[in-house]
């Protein structure tokens, strides 16, 4: 196809779409607000409600509380070292809770140690020794969102990850666990 085939091709397509959403837009415009409400809320009754009940789950999540005063651990034992560094601290679905970026900490700290956080929690283990299983799995450095590097660990509450803390900025992923440990330790007490 030539490049004129090309741009007429893709301008009537776009047309297509717009129009047909348009039309979406303009048929679901005349239906009455509280149909609109009623049908979109959905209910789920049980003959069981509670722990018995099949249909749901209990999760248990770090509080923000919690989540701030092991980023903060973390930070002050970085800090104890002269390390410049940014903890994060994200829950079980990966979602930032708490991020410091301390003084002097790189630009590059502050992605990298929420990516560590994410990969913790992720694989409920440490990602200094997710980093050595890249060596049987290559690919797994290919899964958006993690990164493979010393700094993160998991909080787990009864065997099962809630949390992952990471932390990104000292001179080796040794030191980023280390600090990232004090904040899972400050948990504990």
């Amino acid at each position: 196809m030539n490049t004129r085939t090309r741009v007429l091709t893709g301008t009537a397509l776009a047309v297509a779409l717009g129009a047909g959403a348009f039309g979406a837009v303009s048929a679901s415009a005349t239906t009455p607000a509280s149909d609109v409400a009623s049908a979109s809320v959905a209910s789920v009754s049980s003959k069981k409600d509670g722990p018995g009940d099949k249909n749901f789950t209990t999760t248990t999540h770090l509080t923000i509380d919690a989540a701030t005063r092991a980023a903060q651990a973390a930070l002050k034992a970085a800090e104890s070292e002269n390390q410049k560094v940014t903890v994060a601290v994200v829950d079980r679905n990966g979602n930032t809770v708490v991020t410091l970026r301390g003084d002097g900490a790189g630009p590059q700290s502050y992605e990298s140690a929420q990516r560590k956080a994410f990969t913790a929690v992720s694989w409920n283990a440490p990602t200094s020794v997710l980093a050595g299983r890249l060596a049987q799995t290559p690919n797994l450095k290919d899964i958006p969102g993690t990164l493979f590097l010393g700094g993160g660990t998991p909080v787990q509450a009864n065997g099962a990850p809630v949390a992952g803390v990471g932390v990104a900025g000292a001179p080796s992923g040794d030191l980023d666990e280390k600090f990232a440990k004090a904040g899972v330790d400050a948990l504990g007490k």
